[in-house]
C-alpha cells in the first residue's frame, strides 16, 4: 500500500512530565516514541496542528506512514495515543516502525455496505445490529488495508455474520480465528424490530388468554 500520509518528526531528549507539559504548552508539539524493528526506541515530537489534521482522516488510524525523523523516512504505524481527557486533542503518541519482511498486527474499521438494500431490511422488514466496529488483522505492512468491507445485501432476517464470513484482502488473516472456532464472534445481525416483535409477542398471549376463555 502506497503511503499518503507524512509527518515531520523531531527528536528530543527532554523527558518527564515537565518537559513534555513544556513541549505541548510553549511550541504546541505532542511528544511521542518509535519504537520497533532493529534500532531501539527514540523520543520524538511531532507539530500538534499537524497530528490533528492527520486524526481527522479515518485510513490514518490504519495506513502505513512516513514519518520525516530529522531529515531521514522512516516507515511507521500509529500504534497508540493519549488524548486530553476532557478536550480530547492528542497528549502521546506512539510509532511502531515497519518493514516489509514483518507482519504486523493492528485494528482497522469495519464498513457495512447495502444495508438499506439488504434482502432482511428491505424485502422482510429487519433491522441490522452491528456487534463490533473494528477487528484485529494481522498482514505484511504493503497489504495492509485502510478496511474491511462486511456486505450485507444477501443477509436475510435472522442472518447472523460471523467473522469467518467476512471476504478478507489477499494476505491478511484475522487474530481472532486463529485462536480457534470458539473465537468466531458474530460481526453483524439482521432481526426483527423490536416493536414488532413486542405486538407479535402480545398478540400471542392475547390468542391464548381467549383460547382459555373458550
Amino acid at each position: 500500500m502506497s503511503n499518503e500520509f507524512q509527518l515531520f518528526a523531531e527528536s528530543r531528549s527532554d523527558m518527564g512530565k515537565g518537559a513534555s507539559r513544556r513541549l505541548r504548552r510553549l511550541q504546541e508539539r505532542v511528544p511521542g516514541i518509535i519504537y520497533g524493528g532493529k534500532d531501539e526506541p527514540q523520543m520524538i515530537s511531532v507539530e500538534l496542528r499537524e497530528l490533528k489534521k492527520a486524526l481527522e482522516t479515518e485510513a490514518f488510524y490504519s495506513h502505513v506512514l512516513t514519518l520525516k525523523l530529522d531529515g531521514t523516512e522512516v516507515q511507521a504505524v500509529l500504534r497508540d495515543m493519549q488524548r486530553h481527557p476532557a478536550k480530547g486533542h492528542p497528549m502521546h503518541v506512539d510509532f511502531l516502525r515497519v518493514d516489509k519482511t514483518h507482519k504486523i498486527t493492528m485494528n482497522v474499521p469495519l464498513h457495512f455496505t447495502n444495508e438499506e438494500s439488504s434482502i432482511g431490511v428491505k424485502k422482510q422488514g429487519g433491522e441490522i445490529q452491528h456487534n463490533i466496529a473494528e477487528v484485529e488483522i494481522s498482514c505484511l505492512p504493503q497489504n495492509l488495508p485502510e478496511f474491511i468491507e462486511v456486505d450485507m445485501a444477501a443477509a436475510e432476517l435472522d442472518t447472523i455474520i460471523h467473522l469467518s464470513d467476512l471476504k478478507l484482502p489477499k494476505g491478511v488473516e484475522l487474530t481472532q480465528l486463529a485462536l480457534g472456532d470458539d473465537h468466531d464472534q458474530p460481526v453483524a445481525a439482521v432481526h426483527a424490530p423490536k416493536v414488532r416483535a413486542s405486538a407479535d409477542d402480545e398478540d400471542g398471549e392475547g390468542e391464548a388468554e381467549a383460547a382459555g376463555e373458550e
